[in-house]
C-alpha cells in the first residue's frame, strides 16, 4: 500500500520548479546540472508490515538521490524479517519489537550484530466498523476476555448485555507479526497468547478491508492504517468510562494512550552497514525521519534522538 503523503511535498515542488523557471528566465539559460550520484549497490530491508510505510517512504526519497543504489522493502512481519535477518539475507530488519536474543545469537554466531534504531512512536489501534454505533470504548479487561485463549466471546452481546447480539468478526495480525506479541502482551498478559479463531494476516491492508466491510467487525494494527482509513472504520477509545483515550499523536506521543503505545525499530546488521550504500541509506533515514515519519502517518521522535543515534552508527 502506499501512502498518500503530506501535499506539502506538492506545493514546494511547485515552488521550486517555478522558481528555477523563473531564475532561468531572469538569467538566461543555465548549463548546470545537478552533481549525479556515483553511490551504486543493493540495499535490502523486510520485517514489520508496521514499519514498511515509514521504510517505503524512505526508500523512495533515497532513490532520488541516489538512483544507482537498489532499496528493496518486504514486509514479512517482524518474525519473518528476523529470520532473513539473523542469517544476513537482508542488512536491516523493520520490527515492531526489540529483537529477541534468540534472534540476536544468530547474528553473533557468524560473526555480526545488530544495531538498535528506535525510529518512531506507534499506537496500536483497536478498530470497528463505520457503522458500529455502540463500541465507543473499551477495557483493556474486555479486549482481554475477548482475545485470550479459548474465550468464550463469540457475539458482542457477550462483551456488554446491552451491546447487540450479533457474532463478532475478528480480524489481526498473524503469529510472526511483533504487533501480535506485543497486543497479547498488553492485553492478555502473555506475548503470543491468543485465541485462534480469528481472520489473520500480515498485510495490514487485509485487515484493514476485513473490518471496513463487515458491520460487526473488530480488528487491531498500527496507528498509520488506520489514520489512513478514518472514512472506512472507527478508532475505540481504551480505557474506564471518561478516562477512555484515543490514539492520536499527541496521546501516543505523550503516552496516555496506553498501554498500547510503543516503539518501533529498524535493526541494521554491523557487517551490512560497513558498505557504502547501507550506511548512506541509514544516514538518510535519521537525517529525514522528522519530515517523512509525521508524513507517513507515525510520530517522530525529537530531532536530538535522531542526531544521537547517527552518532551511534558513526
Amino acid at each position: 500500500m502506499k501512502f498518500m503523503r503530506n501535499s506539502k511535498l506538492l506545493i514546494t515542488a511547485v515552488a521550486l520548479t517555478l522558481g528555477v523557471s523563473l531564475a532561468a528566465g531572469c538569467g538566461g539559460k543555465s548549463d548546470q546540472k545537478p552533481a549525479e550520484s556515483k553511490l551504486a549497490g543493493v540495499v535490502k530491508i523486510d520485517g514489520s508490515s508496521t514499519v514498511f510505510p515509514i521504510s517505503e517512504a524512505m526508500a523512495e526519497e533515497f532513490r532520488k538521490v541516489h538512483p544507482q543504489v537498489k532499496v528493496t522493502v518486504g514486509e514479512s512481519g517482524t518474525g519473518g524479517g528476523m529470520k532473513k535477518f539473523g542469517p544476513g539475507e537482508i542488512d536491516i530488519a523493520d520490527a515492531s519489537r526489540p529483537i529477541k536474543a534468540k534472534e540476536l545469537k544468530v547474528l553473533k554466531d557468524r560473526g555480526d550484530d545488530a544495531i538498535e534504531l528506535p525510529i518512531a512512536y506507534d499506537g496500536l489501534s483497536v478498530v470497528v466498523n463505520k457503522a458500529n454505533s455502540w463500541a465507543k470504548s473499551m477495557t483493556v479487561a474486555e479486549l482481554k476476555k475477548i482475545w485470550e485463549p479459548n474465550s468464550k466471546v463469540t457475539k458482542w452481546s457477550d462483551v456488554r448485555p446491552e451491546w447487540p447480539n450479533e457474532t463478532i468478526k475478528l480480524y489481526g495480525p498473524g503469529t510472526a507479526s511483533g504487533t501480535f506479541e506485543y497486543f497479547t502482551e498488553k492485553t492478555v498478559g502473555k506475548a503470543k497468547s491468543s485465541r485462534a479463531d480469528y481472520t489473520a494476516s500480515e498485510d495490514d491492508n487485509v485487515l484493514v478491508k476485513g473490518v471496513a466491510g463487515d458491520k460487526y467487525a473488530l480488528g487491531y494494527f498500527g496507528y498509520v492504517y488506520y489514520s489512513h482509513n478514518k472514512d472506512k472504520m472507527n478508532v475505540v477509545a481504551i480505557g474506564d468510562g471518561a478516562s477512555a483515550v484515543s490514539p492520536s499523536e499527541k496521546t501516543i506521543k505523550d503516552g496516555s494512550y496506553k498501554p498500547l503505545s510503543r516503539p518501533i525499530y529498524i535493526y541494521v546488521s554491523k557487517k551490512a552497514l560497513a558498505r557504502p550504500e547501507v550506511k548512506e541509506f541509514v544516514k538518510f533515514y535519521l537525517n529525514n525521519a522528522t519530515k517523512l515519519v509525521p508524513e507517513v502517518g507515525y510520530v517522530p521522535f525529537e530531532a536530538g534522538h535522531y542526531q544521537q543515534l547517527l552518532k551511534k552508527i558513526q
